[in-house]
């Protein structure tokens, strides 16, 4: 396996600050989503606490989901090869 260029790397760790910070945004909606009807409306600390560890548990299962995908679907991993024009795409 060759050495990876600096564009290479570079790409790389673009994709994993999108991945990270897409899923942490993505996980605060879902957490706010939840958990806004806790702050809204006035109902029994049961309920309020139930409310607040689905809204975490959500949460954190959106953010690791959101990291995998974004992580699995780039392409430009080493070992990959990229179409060419004129050329059979190795995917094809």
């Amino acid at each position: 396996m060759a050495p990876r260029t600096r564009a290479q790397r570079d790409a790389i760790t673009v994709e994993i600050a999108y991945a990270l910070l897409s899923a942490a945004v993505l996980a605060g909606v879902s957490f706010a989503a939840i958990t806004a009807p806790v702050y809204l409306l006035v109902s029994s600390p049961a309920v309020n606490k139930l409310m607040l560890i689905t809204g975490c548990s959500l949460a954190g299962a959106v953010y690791i989901l959101r990291v995998a995908h974004v992580l699995w679907r780039y392409k430009g991993a080493p070992g990959t090869q990229p179409s060419q024009p004129g050329r059979t795409s190795p995917d094809s």
